[in-house]
């Protein structure tokens, strides 16, 4: 899914080559695309660019008349920037903006059809499709702290929940966490201040970061390599690879159409986290650290890797003997005790059926 990085750069480069041009024409190739159209597009055709704004993940267009067109990408839409008139192509093309220096083609590689575009008005019509997330880039690290401890999630479900942050997914949150040190499972509710620091300038540093060269890379041309997975990346797509940092092989998390990459050495002190399915599927056969993951690997008749010493283990004291308890007269029956409630040491009363006088024969 395009993030921060990406939407941030297609927002740069379509303020360039369109505002002050007149949106000429909307070709919806797909019936799926459109998903609100007040205005329609028929009404919005002829009308000017006045902005190009990036609303979360989401790329918002401005025209006269305070009509604004909002596009989301989601996970397998892309945009090209064509020759005027250019055909929307006939197996991912959803749909097209024809302008005077060129036409927008919109795009997406997938079946499950996710991507969207709603034609709204007015500011409050745009107002629907914020979700309230918070800009990392211009918040200090006060605000940030109470938005990622506003709500007990792992770190990483925190950073790509759209209404506590804004732009960040799947991808760079890899990377935020590997810059930061660590586990994707942290709770943020455990985290100490200085990790929260450290977390904080982690994401405005990755984010700054993947935003400069992409503008480096893209110059004034137009973003039509946009990937989630790019080998400059220190951990995200890179499973069995080594870190760069550390050398040790990034592992993974599988879970839903997505999965997260880490370091054990630089981010969960050698530990391997459960996947969810295949730690279910194996359950006491699933591998607890790096060695254990080596051991099962290594062919058979090697030697395993060495345990870690177990600490020294203290002098225990010996307990004194109990004394003998003394024989039970076999001519008296014993009372049964009456236990105590709780702690409550004030109630006296027997328990159910313990403590009550035989009954008269």
């Amino acid at each position: 899914m395009p993030e921060l990085p990406d939407v941030a750069v297609y927002v740069e480069r379509l303020r360039a080559l369109t505002v002050g041009q007149p949106l000429e024409k909307i070709r919806i190739a797909s019936v799926f695309v459109l998903r609100t159209f007040a205005p329609s597009p028929r009404e919005i055709e002829g009308a000017t660019v006045e902005a190009v704004e990036r609303l979360g993940k989401r790329i918002v267009i401005g025209v006269t008349g305070d009509r604004w067109i909002v596009i989301h990408l989601m996970i397998a839409g892309r945009l090209r920037w064509k020759p005027r008139g250019a055909p929307v192509p006939g197996k991912v093309g959803l749909g097209a903006f024809d302008f005077p220096t060129g036409t927008l083609i919109f795009t997406e590689a997938s079946p499950k059809k996710r991507a969207s575009l709603h034609l709204v008005a007015g500011r409050a019509g745009l107002a629907e499709f914020d979700r309230g997330g918070l800009d990392v880039s211009g918040a200090s690290v006060g605000d940030f702290a109470a938005r990622l401890t506003s709500e007990r999630h792992t770190v990483k479900r925190a950073l790509t929940d759209p209404t506590l942050f804004d732009g960040i997914g799947n991808a760079y949150s890899d990377e935020i966490l590997h810059a930061a040190k660590l586990s994707p499972f942290r709770m943020t509710s455990a985290m100490t201040a200085q990790e929260i620091v450290t977390l904080h300038r982690a994401c405005i540093d990755t984010l700054e970061t993947w935003t400069q060269r992409m503008r480096a890379e893209v110059g004034d041309g137009f973003p039509d390599k946009v990937t989630a997975f790019r080998p400059e990346m220190a951990v995200h797509g890179k499973y069995g690879q080594p870190c760069p940092v550390c050398g040790t092989a990034v592992q993974r998390i599988v879970y839903a159409d997505n999965e997260a990459n880490y370091c054990p050495t630089c981010q969960t002190e050698g530990r391997l986290l459960a996947d969810r399915a295949l730690s279910r599927l194996l359950k006491e056969d699933w591998p607890r650290s790096l060695e254990e993951l080596e051991d099962r690997r290594r062919p058979a008749g090697t030697a395993p890797t060495p345990a870690k010493p177990a600490p020294a283990e203290t002098a225990k004291v010996a307990k004194p003997a109990k004394a003998a308890k003394a024989p039970k007269s076999r001519g008296t029956r014993a009372e049964p005790a009456v236990p105590e409630v709780g702690a409550d040491a004030g109630n006296t009363a027997p328990a159910r059926g313990l403590g009550r006088k035989p009954r008269p024969r």
